[in-house]
């Protein structure tokens, strides 16, 4: 009827107007053009400027639209209303409940750049608990260099609510190759089994309690800190050094797992709580010959052995006991390999592992290893712990400013993960300097956030907004749900309900041309958006009835 043809436009327009109001409260990327073909724009941070992004909630029957793209948007808003046709509500009750649908007998669009997705928000898969990232020393070295007003800028990047709002960091028991030097906690005396001489360092001091605290005294919600070892003091090594290839002594066992909680007891002192600790920092590195910063190996084997007899009771018997233990703590293609290991060699090292923690360099074997784990180990919690760009040998620039094929690959595999049953992607370095260090070792990387300290001021890489389309609008409590495809054309896609029941879309057009997409919340209801080339759109709907 023309009346209601009127009244949707008239809706159409209203919403958008409230898009564009809401859009103004928010301050603009300050884009810098790098200079470089083929490379995006960066946006720049200093004393006095940062750009913001707020969520706006979208009313009910609307939805609201977050997009970034190669050509330079970033967090750019539009909206919407939820289209209706007519359907009988048996109809709808079927859709519903028919959820192995054979996609090829439900083909819509024939054409290429169409793509059409049906969203069932009754079948759900795993919790998310987040996003964010680690405060290494080089983060906290890089950050120092800025003033205080240009610090609060960046902290407010990550966690606040114009910010990311990360609620997930992960933090270096002592030293990491991302540091100025190699150490540990309790060097000395040598062989001080009883760890009687533990204390935190400078670097805990001065670069990572200040930054962690500064992100909490921000956040919008409780920050869930994850840690992991490097390496133990070289006297619990077999080869004495902090690196190569080396194991932890048996007879210092109990004392490497007391070093774990000697550790949340200095952090506890500073109000700091360890959510998780991982069993050591990526095991293989001490055990293969190549790689050259801090490092201890574990064998499947002594890893169980190390767990079931030391780590998981000494947790389990301490004040700390609620603390998760996530186990291997390296790549995709090691994970089947130590769990059979430590399982096989100390079955009773399940009993205390709650989750698997996973690295992002091994991702060229498929990310579907993670349901199959998911499958065989029911009730464990998967964690992505550490991901960054740049860092492989045929890497020939570590750092590559305003690229957006390093955004691009964080978001295929981030919905990779997160569509594979992880419940959470915590990224490497928050901030690095323009070399991608400090890093005692050499082994420079890039980062989202890269800081010019002589110039007081840091560059949001596209990477940043990549992170923050995840971060920002799938907040602690959203649950995965069934993305049906319904089409020849295709858009990368992952779609979860919110604590307060919106549905949040994140589609990822990896294209050089713009896309076609209907997003089908039921039988009745849709939307439809053109998704522009080479882009990360992220659509929260509000499904409820106006």
């Amino acid at each position: 009827m023309p009346g209601h043809k009127n009244i949707r436009i008239f809706l159409v327009i209203a919403v958008l107007q409230f898009s564009l109001f809401f859009a103004k409260c928010d301050l603009p990327c300050r884009a810098r053009d790098v200079g470089i073909a083929g490379r995006s724009i960066v946006c720049v941070c200093d004393a006095t400027y940062c750009d913001t992004v707020t969520r706006n909630a979208p009313k009910p029957g609307t939805y609201v639209t977050y997009t970034s793209t190669r050509a330079g948007k970033r967090f750019e808003k539009g909206g919407g209303v939820i289209e209706s046709d007519s359907y009988s509500k048996n109809e709808e009750k079927k859709s519903e409940t028919y959820v192995k649908d054979n996609i090829s007998e439900n083909i819509q669009p024939k054409n290429l750049d169409d793509a059409s997705y049906r969203l069932f928000r009754n079948v759900q898969f795993q919790t998310i608990e987040g996003f964010g990232g680690s405060v290494t020393d080089a983060a906290g070295v890089n950050w120092r260099k800025l003033s205080f007003r240009t610090q609060n800028h960046f902290i407010n990047s990550y966690f606040a609510q114009d910010g990311l709002e990360y609620n997930l960091i992960r933090v270096p028991i002592g030293g990491a190759d991302f540091s100025t030097h190699p150490y540990t906690y309790n060097e000395y005396p040598w062989n001080d089994a009883a760890l009687s001489n533990f204390s935190l360092t400078i670097e805990d001091y001065y670069y990572k309690l200040p930054l962690i605290k500064r992100a909490q005294a921000v956040a919008t919600t409780d920050i869930k800190i994850t840690a992991s070892t490097w390496s133990p003091p070289i006297w619990m090594k077999t080869n004495q050094a902090i690196t190569g290839f080396a194991q932890v002594k048996p007879e210092y066992y109990q004392s490497y797992a007391d070093y774990h909680i000697r550790f949340m007891e200095e952090y506890e002192k500073a109000n700091v709580k360890i959510w998780s600790l991982t069993t050591t920092n990526e095991p293989i590195n001490g055990i293969v010959p190549f790689v050259d910063f801090n490092s201890v190996g574990w064998f499947p084997g002594d890893l169980g052995r190390w767990v079931a007899n030391n780590l998981g009771p000494t947790l389990r018997n301490s004040r700390f006991n609620d603390t998760l233990i996530f186990a291997v703590d390296d790549q995709r293609y090691l994970i089947d390999i130590y769990l059979q290991g430590m399982i096989r060699a100390a079955p009773k090292s399940l009993d205390y592992i709650d989750g698997i923690a996973i690295h992002y360099y091994g991702n060229f074997i498929p990310a579907s290893i993670l349901s199959s784990i998911q499958e065989r180990y029911p009730g464990k919690l998967l964690l992505s712990t550490e991901a960054c760009e740049g860092p492989m040998p045929w890497d020939i620039m570590r750092v590559k400013v305003g690229s957006w094929e390093r955004a691009a690959r964080y978001t295929r595999h981030i919905l990779d993960d997160i569509n594979n049953f992880v419940i959470g992607w915590i990224d490497w370095n928050l901030c690095l300097d323009d070399k991608g260090g400090p890093n005692w070792a050499h082994n420079y990387v890039d980062a989202p956030i890269l800081v010019y300290g002589e110039k007081d001021e840091f560059i949001k890489q596209p990477m940043f907004y990549a992170m923050g389309h995840f971060s920002k609008f799938m907040p602690r409590g959203s649950k995965r749900i069934q993305v049906l495809r319904r089409s020849l054309g295709h858009v990368e896609n992952l779609a979860v309900l919110t604590p307060e029941g919106n549905i949040v879309v994140l589609l990822h057009n990896t294209n050089d041309h713009a896309m076609n997409v209907r997003l089908s919340i039921s039988l009745q209801n849709h939307i439809d958006l053109t998704v522009e080339p080479e882009s990360i759109t992220t659509v929260e709907i509000n499904p409820q009835s106006n």
